[in-house]
């Protein structure tokens, strides 16, 4: 690791003040489990790392009718083990509790796992799936990115260099809707996901589907929202049948990689299975209105 200034403001006004003048020079450092990793290996090379330790109210988590809004540097343990996220928003609580080890989830950060774009990592396929909107903030003013059009491409985000994520939004699930996350482990169970899946479903007065939305994780240079999944099912019951069917759209959706996780084929299968699996278990946990 090379050698680099360090600066830890006590406002938010401090960190934009400091990426304002230093711009790509500078990395934010919230719970380090993935930027550390990329400087000890040279791979990304701040001239100046500049802390969020020390920010007030980054820390805030939320849920009301309006929704859940978490900050920036709300802990991933915190995500998972928080009672009422648990209670209205059970398919985040559940991406967040497979992350890692409790370690890392003691350490990593909400705003720390959407700025890392890293497109294997659970959460961030999830915050798509629920519509979530990233809250970024810089010395020129604050604006409002919704999760879909927030990744780019491996490891690079819409943020621009001189803008800090200070919270993400996200509306509740519709009352009754049924979840899952499915997270295909073929290695340790610490290791990154060959592919998971996130998926909502809600059901209308007569048991046919009214909104379904899958999201990928692992498969693709970003993790990916799949409307047509969802939408191939509206409007119908969720048989096993109408779930398979809608669950084999899945393939042409992603693009895998070949890895030590398995081929490129072989993720396109996982991907179809999964998506069918997480189908099944949301519908399973559906409720009529």
């Amino acid at each position: 690791m090379r050698g680099f200034d360090f600066r830890a403001p006590d406002s938010l006004d401090g960190v934009c003040e400091l990426l304002a003048e230093y711009g790509s020079d500078a990395k934010l450092l919230a719970g380090g489990t993935g930027l550390l990793n990329l400087m000890k290996q040279e791979l990304v090379q701040p001239a100046v790392l500049v802390s969020l330790q020390r920010v007030p109210d980054l820390d805030a988590l939320s849920v009301d009718s309006e929704g859940i809004r978490a900050g920036a540097f709300v802990r991933h343990r915190r995500m998972e083990a928080d009672p009422a996220v648990q209670r209205a928003v059970p398919l985040l609580a559940a991406a967040y509790g497979h992350v890692a080890t409790v370690r890392i989830r003691m350490s990593a950060t909400v705003g720390g796992g959407l700025a890392h774009a890293d497109p294997a990592m659970d959460a961030p396929a999830v915050w798509k799936v629920l519509g979530a909107t990233v809250h970024a903030r810089s010395a020129s003013g604050t604006r409002q990115i919704a999760a879909e059009d927030f990744f780019e491409d491996f490891y690079t985000s819409v943020l621009e260099p001189e803008e800090v994520l200070t919270e993400v939004r996200a509306p509740l699930p519709p009352a009754g809707a049924g979840w899952s996350y499915q997270k295909f482990l073929p290695r340790s169970v610490d290791d990154y996901a060959a592919v998971s899946v996130a998926a909502l479903l809600a059901l209308d007065e007569n048991g046919h589907v009214k909104q379904a939305r899958v999201g990928i994780g692992s498969a693709a240079p970003i993790p990916l929202l799949v409307p047509a999944v969802g939408a191939a099912l509206i409007g119908q019951p969720p048989t096993a049948e109408a779930i398979a069917a809608a669950a084999e759209l899945a393939r042409d959706a992603v693009d895998p990689l070949d890895d030590l996780r398995g081929s490129a084929a072989y993720k396109r299968d996982m991907a179809v299975v999964f998506t069918r699996r997480a189908l099944a278990e949301a519908a399973a946990r559906a409720e009529r209105p």
